[in-house]
C-alpha cells in the first residue's frame, strides 16, 4: 500500500503543476491587463512603463518559469486591481467559500443519499421512478434560474430570507440550497448506482437465502459495503462544490473565492485568476488523494492493482 500512496502523491503533485502551467498559459488570451489599468490617453512609454513594472515586457516562457518558481514557494504575485497579495486576497475568501460549500455538501447529503438508497432497494417501484425523476429535474435546471428562482419566491414573496449577502443561517440558506441542487441528482444517482451494483453481488444473495432479515442484509451487508463508494463520491461532490460556486456567489453577492475570481477575469487580474483557479484545483486534488488513501487502506485490492 506504500508504493500505491507514494505514487497516488506524485500523481498529485504533476496534476497541480499541470493545472499552473495551464492556467497560465491560459490567463493571457483573456487580455492585456495594461490597456485595462491604464486611461486610453496613456503614452506609449506609460503603457511600456507598466507593462515592464507588472513583470509583462519579458517572453512567455520566462514569465511562466519565473512565476512557476514563485508558485511553488506560495507566492501567487500582487493582484494589478488592488495592489496586495492575490494570497492574501484569497485567504480572504476562503472562509466565506467553504462555509458555503460545507453547507451545501450537508444539504445535498441529507436529500441524496436517503434518496438514492431508497431508489436502489426499491427498485423498479414508485418510489425508484419518483426518486429518479426528482434526480433528472434536479440536473436539468440550470443553477442561475434556481437562484433567481429562490429568491422570487423565499425573500421577495414570502420574506424568509435574506436575498444576498454574508452572515448566518438565514443568509447562507438559500445559496447552500441552490448550490446543492445539482449535486444533491448527482449523488442521489450515483448512490442508487452503487447500492443497485452491491445488492447483485452473490454475497448479498446467498445472505437472502439463508433468511436473513431483510433489514440486516441491507445493514450490514449492502450499506457497509457501499460506504467507501459513497464517501468517494460526498468527498468529490465537496470538491466540486468549492470549485463551482461561481454563479451562485455572483446571484447572492457571496463573498467567496467564486465571486473574486469572477471580478478578476472581468479586470484581467492575473494574479487573482491565476491563483484561485490554482487553489481550487489544489483543493479538489488533495480531497481526491485522500479519498483514494481510505480506499486503498478499507480496500487491499485497489493497492494491488
Amino acid at each position: 500500500m506504500g508504493a500505491y500512496i507514494i505514487r497516488r502523491i506524485l500523481q498529485s503533485v504533476i496534476v497541480v503543476l499541470g493545472v499552473i502551467v495551464i492556467t497560465f498559459l491560459i490567463s493571457r488570451v483573456l487580455g492585456d491587463p495594461v490597456a485595462l489599468l491604464l486611461p486610453p490617453e496613456a503614452t506609449p512609454e506609460q503603457r511600456a512603463y507598466l507593462a515592464k513594472d507588472l513583470g509583462l515586457d519579458q517572453p512567455l516562457l520566462v514569465q511562466l518559469a519565473v512565476y512557476v518558481g514563485k508558485v511553488i514557494r506560495g507566492d501567487f504575485g500582487q493582484s494589478f486591481r488592488h495592489q496586495e497579495s492575490a494570497m492574501r486576497l484569497l485567504l480572504d475568501r476562503i472562509p466565506a467559500s467553504l462555509y458555503l460549500s460545507i453547507v451545501a455538501t450537508i444539504f445535498s447529503v441529507c436529500i441524496a443519499l436517503p434518496l438514492g438508497i431508497i431508489s436502489a432497494i426499491k427498485r423498479g417501484t414508485i418510489f425508484d421512478r419518483i426518486g429518479m425523476t426528482l434526480a433528472l429535474f434536479g440536473q436539468s435546471i440550470p443553477a442561475f434560474w434556481a437562484g433567481i428562482m429562490m429568491i422570487l419566491f423565499f425573500s421577495v414573496k414570502l420574506g424568509w430570507f435574506p436575498p444576498s449577502g454574508y452572515g448566518g443561517p438565514k443568509h447562507v440558506f438559500l445559496p447552500a440550497l441552490t448550490l446543492a441542487f445539482f449535486f444533491t441528482a448527482a449523488t442521489a444517482r450515483l448512490t442508487r448506482s452503487s447500492i443497485l451494483d452491491v445488492l447483485d453481488m452473490d454475497y448479498v444473495r446467498y445472505a437472502r437465502l439463508k433468511g436473513v432479515p431483510e433489514s440486516v442484509v441491507i445493514l450490514r451487508h449492502v450499506l457497509r459495503n457501499s460506504f467507501i463508494t459513497i464517501l468517494n463520491i460526498v468527498a468529490l461532490q465537496l470538491g466540486l462544490i468549492l470549485g463551482g460556486a461561481v454563479i451562485t456567489e455572483f446571484i447572492f453577492s457571496w463573498p467567496g473565492i467564486g465571486r473574486l475570481s469572477l471580478d478578476a477575469i472581468y479586470n484581467r487580474d492575473y494574479p487573482v485568476i491565476q491563483a484561485t483557479v490554482v487553489v481550487s484545483a489544489a483543493f479538489f486534488v488533495v480531497i481526491n488523494l485522500l479519498v483514494d488513501i481510505i480506499y486503498s487502506a478499507t480496500d487491499p485490492r485497489v493497492s494491488r492493482r
